[in-house]
């Protein structure tokens, strides 16, 4: 669960680089947004072996989730030193190749793993624009105090793709609450499921609209400060989304 968890917290970062306005954010926020992205990468590489089935063959291969996690530290590290050197244009064609690659990974994680197939591909993608846009919009956030003269609409686009991330999420959650709802028996699913709802779509809506209308007053250290609480939310009803697929194998 912690590989793909970190997969498409990789591939939801990855997004936002290649959506967001990048020519009016300075370097030195990518540089260290591909830093943080090279260690998430570290973690798929150590933790990827979780996603195979369970196995008392020691000469099974390493998964292709390994590697791909290597590739994505190298590309990151490269794009880290490109971003020092103000290489923009080269900085961002590592944000997408990493962003390709994370999508490969992710694919191959997810396949087969959640009923219907298609919808759990759809679950993963959504989850991680989620977390992408929470997560990187809430480090943009702190970013202003460090160039506080840069333009507020990254910081804006990057809050409306959060909110677009979750009415997908909520769409693609109710789709498989009206295809899995006979499998939610006892206390302790229907726990995991409330946290899913209320922490992880309905909370973080709220706490998106607060941030927009924050913005339009450019008050950028408000507007951070609660999207730290939309990244806190997000994260528990991801992983109680988690805990509650991994049960039912439903993409919830």
């Amino acid at each position: 669960m912690l590989a793909q968890f970190t997969l498409q917290l990789i591939a939801g970062i990855s997004l936002m680089w290649v959506l967001m306005p990048r020519r009016q954010v300075t370097s030195g926020f990518f540089r260290i947004q591909m830093l943080l992205v090279l260690g998430l990468s570290v973690l798929v590489a150590l933790t990827a072996g979780q996603l195979a089935p369970t196995t008392t063959d020691k000469t099974a291969p390493v998964r292709w989730e390994t590697w791909l996690g290597m590739v994505i530290g190298l590309t990151a590290f490269a794009g880290s030193i490109l971003w020092t050197l103000e290489r923009r244009k080269a900085g961002g064609i590592c944000a997408f190749i990493i962003w390709g690659l994370a999508n490969l990974a992710l694919d191959s994680a997810f396949r087969g793993t959640l009923a219907p197939n298609w919808l759990g591909l759809l679950s993963a993608g959504a989850t991680a624009a989620v977390l992408g846009g929470t997560v990187t919009g809430m480090l943009l956030g702190h970013w202003y105090l460090t160039a506080p003269t840069m333009s507020i609409a990254p910081l804006t686009k990057l809050t409306q793709i959060f909110g677009l991330s979750l009415i997908v999420r909520l769409i693609v959650s109710g789709l498989a609450w009206y295809l899995g709802s006979d499998a939610l028996q006892g206390s302790l699913l229907w726990t995991w499921f409330a946290l899913r709802w209320l922490a992880g779509i309905l909370a973080p809506l709220v706490l998106c609209g607060m941030t927009l209308q924050i913005l339009r007053y450019r008050n950028t250290q408000a507007a951070t400060g609660v999207l730290f609480a939309a990244v806190i939310l997000t994260f528990i009803g991801e992983l109680s989304a988690a805990l509650l697929s991994s049960e039912l194998h439903c993409p919830f």
